[in-house]
């Protein structure tokens, strides 16, 4: 039995009780250490199997062998774990083996549905995910979806918007969809959502400040009709007010 359990962006209080109730149930927890290290208190006397960034392949093998054993296992994915997280990969793996292990994805609070409640209502109407790491995909790629969402007026969240390796990335992107986005279009930034040092800005498109974002920052852009009021962003369903 495997668990892919998505724990949230960070904090006890946006885990899921089905999260907390699987990890709770598991005899082995596998993960990355960062992830493993935010769930310390609903893992004592468990197995721990823990490795680095870029493992994420090996660490899903090695909880399907663990998973053969007869074992429960759970494996840790932050936010949830069926965006950017390991359900696509275990459930690839499970399959492409015929393997009859069962597997469980239990769903968890996304980053960009957590930094959306830390802004306001700004994802309100039609959106989508967009990652701007070029590690799994190609950047060409990337760039015709953020032309394509812009075009299209979705109101866009980043993913993984800047790293060190990467510290252009959001910069191009921005200058991509420039084509669409206006310069007034609100734009809010949180990083490390659910977390301690969580912290909030909003800006519009044309004053983003690229330095405040990191790896671990949410970067949401509204559409045409998002606004700020109130130090909040919002973007109307559509409701006749």
């Amino acid at each position: 039995m495997i668990y892919v359990i998505g724990i949230g962006p960070g904090c006890k209080n946006m885990m899921t009780e089905e999260a907390i109730k699987a990890i709770e149930d598991a005899e082995v927890i596998v993960g990355y250490k960062t992830y493993i290290n935010l769930i310390q208190e609903f893992i004592a006397n468990k197995e721990v199997v823990q490795n680095g960034m870029r493992k994420e392949i090996e660490r899903c093998k090695e909880a399907i062998e663990i998973a053969k054993t007869g074992k429960k296992v759970a494996v840790i994915s932050s936010g949830d774990a069926g965006i950017y997280g390991m359900a696509g990969l275990i459930l690839e793996l499970v399959t492409k083996e015929k393997s009859d292990i069962k597997v469980k994805v239990v769903p968890g609070v996304t980053a960009s549905i957590g930094a959306a409640a830390v802004l306001g209502a700004p994802i309100m109407h039609d959106f989508c995910h967009i990652s701007l790491s070029d590690l799994l995909t190609p950047w060409e790629v990337i760039e015709k979806r953020l032309k394509l969402a812009a075009e299209a007026d979705f109101v866009i969240c980043l993913y993984n918007p800047r790293s060190k390796g990467r510290s252009e990335h959001l910069a191009t992107a921005f200058k991509i969809m420039s084509e669409f986005k206006d310069g007034s279009t609100p734009v809010g930034i949180v990083k490390d959502v659910g977390r301690a040092n969580e912290e909030k800005f909003i800006c519009t498109f044309d004053n983003m400040d690229f330095e405040r974002v990191d790896m671990t920052t949410m970067v949401i852009i509204g559409n045409k009709a998002t606004y700020i009021e109130n130090d909040l962003m919002i973007t109307p369903r559509g409701y006749e007010i």
